[in-house]
């Protein structure tokens, strides 16, 4: 498969940009400490970016430091981006439908059924789609860049109360989810609520809340969506959106040349990281949901009445709101570009 072995080529070659030689540091530089700004708490999502800090150490003797800051100690969710444009810190995560008029174009990631099912072709096309100029023109106006995707999995529900089996069941549930994954439940007649993941929790405890779309299956352990939950869907896949990282682009660009070339070689590193993550926590919790929670799984002709009503409505939609602040339609083509291309690589 000529994509997995260009994807392993440029990981065995990260890793030996951070691994390789003994003794005095690989790479020689200035002490440079970073803050990167992150919400909630080490889980998958940060795998990667904590494995690349601890090479960053290593191949510096020490000298490159970089520090994931949790549970918004230096900035809430909703506010990374501001913190970047100040100036406040060297880095950040960002969940795309935290802001969607901070970073209109990176919606697109949030749109529903788009071709990013198979893992592969998912990394293949963030990849592209982090070098897109719309994308990269949301980053500059928070003096930002992208960095490297956080390679989110497709989405499922969890809920409470009786098992949305039927389509119409969703009518009146208030289901947190966002972007075009929220247009999409909204189209089944379910109320789209937009909480940041940490309150999530709570806002089941309250009653405010009746279901919780989230990457499957960590996000919704690392928030404890399945300790209020009763149910989950196995096979909905409505989309996924774009929980990516970002650097301050004034502090990228006063590092030494070296550093930065350290930074790219990673990006590939990260993602393998991130998807072992993701696989591995799999492992452990769909047994878990399945002896605690009902499955809900819908059947061929369910799902295809559901695309129909929320695929391309919510796509034409997007695009028409977006074309007089950035190309909306070629980014959407893009996805589907890069998408074919991936297969065509496999």
């Amino acid at each position: 498969m000529k994509l997995r072995h260009s994807l392993m080529k440029s990981l065995l070659l990260a890793s030996t940009l951070a691994a390789g030689g003994v003794g005095a540091a690989e790479i020689e530089g200035p002490k440079v400490f970073w803050k990167i700004s992150m919400w909630g708490n080490p889980r998958a999502l940060s795998a990667g970016m904590e494995e690349m800090a601890k090479r960053a150490s290593e191949a510096t003797d020490g000298n490159f430091q970089i520090k994931i800051f949790y549970g918004g100690q230096l900035s809430g969710a909703r506010e990374n981006l501001d913190g970047l444009k100040l100036n406040a810190f060297e880095g950040a995560a960002i969940c795309n439908f935290y802001h969607p008029g901070k970073n209109p174009a990176w919606m697109v990631f949030s749109l529903p059924f788009l071709p990013l099912g198979d893992p592969d072709v998912d990394r293949y096309v963030r990849s592209k789609l982090f070098e897109h100029p719309a994308i990269v023109a949301d980053m500059e106006r928070w003096n930002a860049i992208p960095y490297v995707s956080g390679l989110l999995p497709q989405y499922e529900i969890l809920g409470k109360g009786t098992p949305p089996q039927d389509l119409s069941d969703w009518s009146g549930l208030r289901v947190r989810a966002g972007g075009g994954l929220g247009t999409a439940m909204e189209k089944l007649g379910a109320v789209k609520q937009t909480l940041p993941a940490g309150e999530t929790s709570t806002a089941f405890q309250r009653g405010a809340l009746d279901a919780a779309a989230f990457p499957y299956t960590y996000a919704h352990v690392s928030f404890k969506i399945n300790e209020e939950a009763d149910w989950f869907t196995s096979n909905l896949a409505p989309g996924t959106s774009e929980c990516g990282w970002v650097f301050n682009k004034t502090a990228y660009e006063a590092l030494p040349p070296q550093y930065q070339d350290f930074l790219m070689s990673q990006r590939e590193l990260i993602m393998e990281v991130e998807q072992a993550a993701y696989a591995e926590q799999d492992k452990k919790n769909l047994p878990m949901f399945e002896e605690t929670l009902t499955k809900i799984t819908y059947s061929d002709e369910q799902l295809k009445a559901f695309r129909e009503v929320a695929g391309k409505p919510v796509w034409d939609a997007w695009i028409a709101d977006n074309q007089d602040k950035f190309d909306a339609q070629g980014l959407f083509d893009a996805v589907w570009q890069y998408a074919q291309e991936a297969e065509a690589a496999k």
